[in-house]
């Protein structure tokens, strides 16, 4: 007799972390690897964990096997069967594997980090073989997925009613009333491109992060002790979240390999999976203004050519210098341009998202996707909560910067945000996320643009068009001609 209440294939440690959270949360799991032996120490070594990781009767609802035919055996109908594998050509593969052992109306979940355009396709043939499909982002990391992730589930709507009480269960819950962060995004590949965004916005607040203790190191000299102080502070203000806790631990880590703290020993080269690229790349595609995510895409290319840095380094010059005003005073003019920096991240993320809608005739709630986002994965923050309220107030809000609480925001910020910009660019200090934010800001603001110009040198060049403020039609100038007549 079926045991199984789902599947779940792929045992690194993302998909080991599921099964335990599931089996914590009183699921039966079968389980299976690719590499035989992954599966065997996997569920052989349950009972020696510690309890708080398996709980009491978790390794008695996980099952190990080998082959995917008994796997599949033994699963209850509509059989479930979750997928953590590397995106891409491996996906398919199990796919294509799984695809004859199954009947109508059972799951595929690919839980993995796959590019949105796999998961519409995917759903689209996994239907035509009359099964269900469900792409859904993970987000949180090991800690996430075994204490609860935040979950984006999209593909066929028919699945949800019957993977919601699994996914639900095993989420992040937040508060009023332990609310999963956990539910349905939309059809197609709408789970994976919400976890897209989400990714994209980390990226963002991350790169900011990184600005502003840039700043306060080397325009200030701050020491790591006075960084810890600084920004445990800021995480009890407006700008309390998971990547503001975790920099300000990271000051305390002293090096114990050598002298002094760790973070000043690490190589400065950053790297990256590509969810970033893929949002920065699809942006270009819809015509979204995606300023400040891609700035911070190009941060880390940039921070990965250190050879070339260190050679431009002996050649290159600019000025220099430590900021020698109100030291108080520039702390804080540095948090609210961080702030007013990282709304401008958030609000060009959710046009995009609305873009996206309209590209792919997906119907999306941006107000529920912000309370995803509350609770077990990395952008976590105390503002979601305002993001939440503004869609509530207006589901229609076409930018987040026309949100009241956002305006007057980012007008309280303003003064702050353009003093750092200044100092920090006569100190020759680089600011990719804050400077392109505040560019797109008063971008967005102004109600006229130099394009006039640059489509009237399109149009001498190319004869490609332009059109008039004063009359309606497409108009154009032979420019040369017009010029010896002026």
């Amino acid at each position: 007799m079926p045991q199984h209440d789902i599947a779940l294939i792929g045992l690194a440690v993302m998909g080991q972390n599921l099964v335990l959270n599931m089996a914590n949360n009183g699921f039966s799991v079968g389980v299976q690897n690719r590499t035989a032996s992954v599966t065997d120490e996997f569920v052989g070594g349950l009972k020696g964990r510690p309890k708080d990781v398996v709980h009491e009767g978790t390794a008695d609802r996980i099952v190990g096997y080998q082959e995917l035919e008994d796997l599949v055996k033994n699963l209850k109908r509509p059989r479930k069967v979750m997928m953590m594998v590397k995106a891409g050509a491996p996906v398919d593969s199990l796919i294509e594997q799984l695809i004859p052992l199954l009947e109508p109306g059972d799951i595929l979940i690919d839980g993995g980090n796959s590019d949105f355009r796999d998961s519409n396709r995917r759903t689209e043939a996994i239907e035509k073989a009359g099964l269900l499909f469900v792409g859904t982002g993970v987000s949180g990391g090991e800690e996430g997925a075994l204490k609860g992730p935040s979950i984006m589930p999209g593909g066929s709507k028919a699945a949800w009613p019957h993977v919601k009480d699994i996914l639900q269960k095993i989420s992040a819950k937040v508060s009023p009333g332990d609310a999963p962060c956990c539910e349905w995004v939309g059809p197609a590949g709408a789970g994976h491109y919400v976890k897209m965004v989400h990714n994209g916005i980390e990226y963002g607040d991350m790169q900011l992060i990184c600005e502003a203790y840039f700043l306060l190191k080397e325009a200030l000299g701050l020491s790591n002790e006075e960084l810890y102080r600084v920004f445990d502070a800021w995480n009890k203000s407006e700008l309390e979240s998971y990547l503001i806790e975790i920099t300000r631990d990271i000051f305390t880590v002293k090096d114990k390999d050598g002298e002094g703290h760790l973070v000043d020993t690490i190589l400065d080269t950053a790297q990256q999976k590509g969810t970033g690229k893929w949002m920065s790349q699809h942006a270009l595609d819809l015509g979204v203004p995606l300023t400040l995510i891609t700035e911070a895409v190009y941060a880390r290319c940039l921070s990965a050519q250190k050879e070339a840095r260190v050679r431009a380094s002996k050649i290159l010059s600019g000025p220099s210098g430590t900021f020698d005003g109100d030291k108080k005073q520039f702390i804080e003019d540095v948090r609210q341009a961080l702030y007013a920096s990282k709304l401008v991240s958030y609000a060009q993320g959710f046009v995009q998202l609305d873009a996206a809608a309209d590209e792919f005739g997906w119907k999306l709630n941006n107000g529920d996707i912000s309370l995803l986002w509350r609770g077990g994965c990395i952008i976590r923050s105390r503002f979601l909560g305002d993001i939440k309220a503004a869609f509530d107030k207006n589901p229609d809000l076409e930018n987040l910067l026309l949100d009241d609480f956002f305006r007057k925001a980012i007008d309280q910020a303003q003064p702050s945000w353009r003093r750092v910009i200044a100092s920090g660019v006569t100190l020759g200090i680089p600011m990719p996320g804050f400077t392109s934010a505040l560019s797109y800001f008063d971008g967005y603001r102004r109600a006229r643009l130099p394009a006039n110009l640059l489509q009237a040198q399109r149009d001498y060049f190319g004869a490609h068009t332009y059109q008039r403020l004063d009359k309606q039609g497409t108009f154009h100038t032979d420019w040369l001609h017009e010029r010896k007549l002026s």
